[in-house]
C-alpha cells in the first residue's frame, strides 16, 4: 500500500488514522490481503507482512474479536448459477414503526443481498437477484404485500462493471 504526502492526508482530513481506530499498519496490510484473497495461506501471509506464522493468526483472531474482520466468503458467480437478474428496488414503508416487520421480512427473503435506509425518495434500498422475470415478479409482488410497504421502484441491472465488498483501507495510511 503506498503512504500518502502528508499534503495529500492533509486535503483528506475525514478520514481516520489507524491509531484512532486502534490498527496499524501491519493490521492493515493484513486486512488489504485477506480483503482481496481470502484464501490467502498463513504462511504465505506472514512472509508478506514480515510476522511469524503464531503471530499472524494471534492479529487475526484480534481482529475478528474486534469485529473488524468479520468473515471470510467465496464469492460466486450469479450468472453461472443461474441468477441473471439483478434489481435494485427503492421501496417506501409507510412508517418508522414498521421499519422493524420489512427489515426481518427482507433478512429472511434469500433473494435480497442488501438493505439500507435512505433519504431521498423511498425509505429503503434493496438490492437482490433472481432467476428471471418471472421470480422477479413474485419477488416484488411478496415484498409489495409485507406490512408498511406504500410502494417500490424497481430498477434492473443491465449489466454490472464493478462489484466489490472490498473496502478503501489503503486510505487510512498516512504520511
Amino acid at each position: 500500500m503506498d503512504k500518502l504526502k502528508p499534503s495529500e492526508r492533509n486535503n483528506r482530513p475525514n478520514i481516520p488514522a489507524l491509531d484512532m481506530l486502534g490498527i496499524d499498519t501491519t493490521d492493515l496490510a493484513l486486512l488489504g490481503r485477506l480483503q482481496s484473497q481470502g484464501r490467502f495461506k498463513r504462511n504465505s501471509l506472514a512472509d508478506e507482512v514480515g510476522l511469524s506464522i503464531p503471530a499472524v493468526s494471534e492479529r487475526m483472531r484480534k481482529l475478528e474479536e474486534r469485529g473488524i474482520l468479520i468473515g471470510f466468503h467465496a464469492k460466486l458467480d450469479p450468472k453461472l448459477l443461474g441468477l441473471d437478474v439483478a434489481v435494485f428496488i427503492t421501496v417506501t414503508v409507510e412508517s418508522s414503526s414498521k421499519y422493524p416487520e420489512f427489515l426481518k421480512a427482507a433478512n429472511d427473503h434469500p433473494e435480497i443481498l442488501e438493505v439500507h435506509a435512505i433519504t431521498g425518495d423511498g425509505s429503503h434500498l434493496v438490492k437482490a437477484r433472481t432467476w428471471n422475470t418471472s421470480t422477479l415478479e413474485r419477488l416484488l409482488s411478496q415484498i409489495q404485500r409485507w406490512p408498511g410497504v406504500k410502494q417500490t421502484r424497481t430498477n434492473v441491472v443491465l449489466n454490472t462493471y464493478k462489484e466489490t465488498i472490498a473496502l478503501p483501507i489503503e486510505e487510512l495510511v498516512s504520511g
